[in-house]
């Protein structure tokens, strides 16, 4: 109830109604699993800043949720060797405004029909991480989906704002479309996928493709993204102390990234708000404790608005960051099956 409802009379001071608050943040820790507060306790100890102090260059520097797990695999004594596929190649390929890297993931297959292609695009708020950070991931889809996984890093902000990542993002998707067969590729079987600014990333693939009537994603997975620039809603609210991601860290990629304030409402970071329709069937997958739960469940309402056919899924109990951990964590390991089964039905049709 806020002021405006009230009477204007006298109450007794005992009586009258308190002003609204913000919901309290929950306690990060007390509302992890077991495994994933392992892993946070790991990721504390190895002694990372608060985002929200640091220059991009320090924070590109500090430690990363991947090193946490690793160094819990290592203290649990167990392997930390990365999940072996056939073969992990280096490349640099087209980007908007010269060449990008890129890693090319090809799965043990007795195929030898061309595979599909999953385009990648990693996490890191379009301003920190790179393509070792976000090995893992690439790595499971390949494996699970039984795909080639082209994991495309993109220019970073603030040294290269918005729409530079974007840009990058639809160019590597363009060359590789025209160029999967040079790799073992099936042109006709391409989906796009990303972590975070990663699947805002891969979502902007599609509506580009789309816009420019090139050859469309046949799936997008979309985990856990950033769908649009407001940092207040429920899960902000809720989470705006939960680690590794923070309400006061998307403040600060926010800060790093756009230009002028109206880049908050371009439809490229504001996709809740965006032209929809057309785009490929899509899969949402979510972390309970996450600021970034409500741009999921606000772009899943976009998309079925718009009549595209999307499937959610939220795992409770983990952080934003937890999807490559299978490593250490049950539920990343079921995520990444969940997605991989997806893509795998997609590539079918």
């Amino acid at each position: 109830m806020g002021q405006a409802t009230f009477q204007a009379q006298e109450t007794p001071a005992a009586e009258q109604m308190p002003e609204p608050t913000a919901v309290a943040p929950k306690d990060p820790m007390s509302a992890a699993n077991a495994d994933m507060q392992k892993v946070l306790e790991q990721l504390g100890a190895l002694g990372g800043k608060p985002l929200a102090t640091l220059t991009a260059d320090e924070a590109r520097q500090q430690p990363t949720p991947a090193d946490a797990v690793r160094a819990l695999l290592t203290k649990q004594g167990k392997s930390v060797v990365p999940l072996e596929i056939a073969r992990v190649q280096s490349c640099n390929i087209p980007g908007a405004a010269g060449p990008v890297g890129a890693r090319i993931y090809t799965p043990m297959t007795d195929d030898k029909k061309p595979l599909p292609v999953i385009v990648y695009f990693h996490g890191g708020g379009f301003v920190i991480a790179d393509l070792d950070v976000y090995d893992a991931t690439p790595r499971a889809l390949a494996k699970g989906a039984g795909a080639i996984v082209v994991s495309a890093d993109y220019r970073h902000a603030p040294e290269n704002k918005f729409p530079a990542a974007h840009n990058d993002a639809y160019a590597a998707y363009e060359w590789i479309t025209k160029n999967a067969a040079s790799f073992g590729g099936d042109p006709k079987r391409i989906a796009v996928a990303g972590e975070s600014a990663g699947a805002n990333l891969a979502a902007n693939v599609s509506i580009a493709a789309r816009d420019k009537g090139t050859a469309m994603p046949v799936h997008e997975l979309l985990v856990y993204p950033i769908a649009q620039t407001t940092t207040d809603t429920p899960s902000y609210d809720e989470w705006a102390n939960a680690k590794p991601l923070d309400k006061a860290g998307m403040i600060w990629f926010f800060d790093k990234v756009i230009r002028v304030s109206a880049d908050k409402n371009d439809p490229r970071l504001d996709l809740v708000h965006a032209n929809l329709k057309g785009l490929p069937k899509t899969t949402i997958v979510q972390a309970e404790i996450d600021p970034l739960r409500s741009d999921g469940d606000m772009l899943a309402k976009s998309f079925a608005a718009a009549g595209v056919s999307v499937d959610k899924k939220l795992y409770e109990g983990v952080t934003h960051e937890f999807f490559g951990m299978a490593a250490a964590l049950g539920d990343a390991k079921d995520a990444e099956s969940y997605a991989a089964g997806r893509l795998k039905e997609a590539f079918m049709h």
